[in-house]
């Protein structure tokens, strides 16, 4: 089976929070989204998107903006909004800017083409990660992705980007923080945990419920 070898990195962390992984090649973004939040430790609360502005392309679970992509495009499909309908130009930025569902297109083609991109979860956290290709390996024998190597534990959900994070690292690591009894509660209760790469690769395993190829 023809699968990639991907470093995924999330972008500005310090010390620096990575995971490289196997992933078989014939899979949708969808899956390459759970692929991602369970090797990193993410607990799939959020919005997400793959950004290609390369090609004007935008890959998002965000059902809102997908359905006003289609509307609107729909609607101006052999014609240009008139001023008076786009004073603002709203309904230009909109359709000029592809909008595909996860499930409905395949990471082949654009990782192999554009060998990195972005992919952004939270949109309020927004966390940065980049997808790199390492290489392609012609006979992986897995029907599911599996972790090679990583470091750094995943933040916590909600924790307000990566300034919430350092903020959050220096309570949790100092037990004469003032805040530190809090936010142990905290992140405990946000299951914040180490990197641990046989728990990771057993959820990815398990949870994706993909069985190996015989």
């Amino acid at each position: 089976m023809k699968a990639y070898q991907i470093k995924i990195e999330l972008i500005n962390s310090e010390p620096l929070i990575w995971r490289r992984v196997v992933i078989p090649a014939d899979v949708t973004f969808r899956r390459l989204h759970d692929t991602i939040q369970f090797s990193m430790g993410w607990r799939d609360y959020h919005l997400y998107e793959f950004e290609f502005p390369q090609e004007k392309l935008r890959i998002t679970n965000d059902e809102e903006s997908y359905e006003e992509f289609k509307f609107y495009s729909s609607k101006y499909k052999s014609k240009k909004p008139t001023k008076k309908e786009d004073s603002h130009g709203i309904i230009v930025g909109i359709i000029e800017t592809n909008v595909r569902q996860p499930q409905t297109i395949k990471i082949d083609k654009y990782l192999e083409k554009y060998k990195t991109f972005e992919y952004i979860y939270d949109f309020g956290d927004y966390w940065r990660h980049k997808i790199e290709l390492e290489k392609t390996i012609e006979d992986y024998e897995f029907g599911y992705p599996t972790i090679l190597a990583g470091e750094g534990a995943c933040p916590p959900e909600d924790v307000g980007g990566l300034g919430g994070y350092k903020e959050f690292l220096e309570a949790w690591n100092d037990p004469k923080h003032p805040e530190h009894e809090s936010m142990r509660q905290w992140g405990e209760s946000q299951h914040y945990r180490e990197f641990d790469i046989d728990f990771r690769s057993d959820l990815l395993k398990t949870c994706l419920k993909i069985k190996k190829v015989k």
